[in-house]
């Protein structure tokens, strides 16, 4: 189980934001995207689940090729979809409903009867949202609360769980940690970690956060101007001349403890 991209382009008007963008994220890697606003890291995750479909190239997720999913096959790019779980920016919660049914949301969909391929209890679902409320370290008293009676970091775990519910082979995280203190954003990069080994997914984290891309990544890749400049394992990543890269190591080495070094 994979994801390949094969010389990706990608155009809106005159701005190229993709541009012979080719790379492999490997079963249960951790795959961070680093790069300047705009420069093609958020485009890239909305490609994998056929959001955008590209002008030119080839994406592939498992054996299914995404980019040819437009139009004609929506019950395939679906199938896509059901594979890939999406953290977003924001937590995105439905504010009228409790924590319990937001992370129950998505399991009383149909395409979620149909994965299962059988009847879907209530009580199948309660034991869910438990468990995964539980790989995001909440406490089950919160579950009849609603979002705006938690915390803004409370809230961020708890689209986390809504988007383990359905069990997803592949995470894809956009800009995770956006709008938290420097506690929580560590807390969040450190729950990353630990959900993908645990769960043996595959996870791809589109960020700036290089401190953090270098303690948990097994490969990170830059983006600039619609290009890869890079991709490669933190450690080649330190050794790394690209002029962008050090600018992005330097801005780091700022905040990490004078005694750190890689895992």
């Amino acid at each position: 189980m994979s994801i390949l991209f094969e010389n990706v382009y990608k155009r809106f008007g005159d701005k190229i934001v993709l541009d012979d963008v080719s790379f492999k994220v490997k079963p249960g890697e951790i795959l961070f995207i680093l790069g300047k606003s705009g420069m093609g890291k958020s485009v890239t995750l909305k490609h994998i689940i056929g959001v955008l479909a590209p002008d030119a190239g080839k994406i592939t997720v498992d054996s299914m090729v995404v980019s040819s999913m437009q139009g004609v096959m929506r019950d395939q790019l679906d199938q896509v979809r059901q594979k890939c779980g999406m953290v977003f920016q924001h937590p995105a919660l439905i504010d009228s409903l409790t924590i319990f049914e937001n992370i129950a949301f998505g399991l009383r969909t149909q395409q979620y009867q149909e994965k299962m391929k059988s009847e879907v209890t209530e009580e199948m679902i309660s034991d869910i949202v438990h468990d995964k409320l539980a790989l995001v370290h909440l406490n089950p008293e919160i579950l009849q609360l609603f979002p705006f009676e938690v915390s803004y970091g409370v809230q961020k775990r708890v689209s986390m769980a809504r988007t383990l519910a359905p069990e997803p082979a592949y995470l894809l995280f956009d800009e995770p940690t956006t709008g938290l203190d420097p506690l929580s954003i560590s807390s969040i990069n450190e729950l990353i970690f630990e959900l993908s080994r645990k769960l043996k997914v595959t996870s791809i984290i589109v960020s700036h956060d290089m401190a953090c891309a270098l303690s948990i990544a097994d490969q990170i890749l830059f983006l600039d101007q619609g290009k890869i400049l890079l991709m490669a394992t933190p450690g080649e990543v330190m050794k790394s001349t690209i002029p962008l890269v050090q600018d992005f190591f330097k801005e780091t080495k700022e905040l990490l403890p004078p005694n750190w070094s890689l895992s």
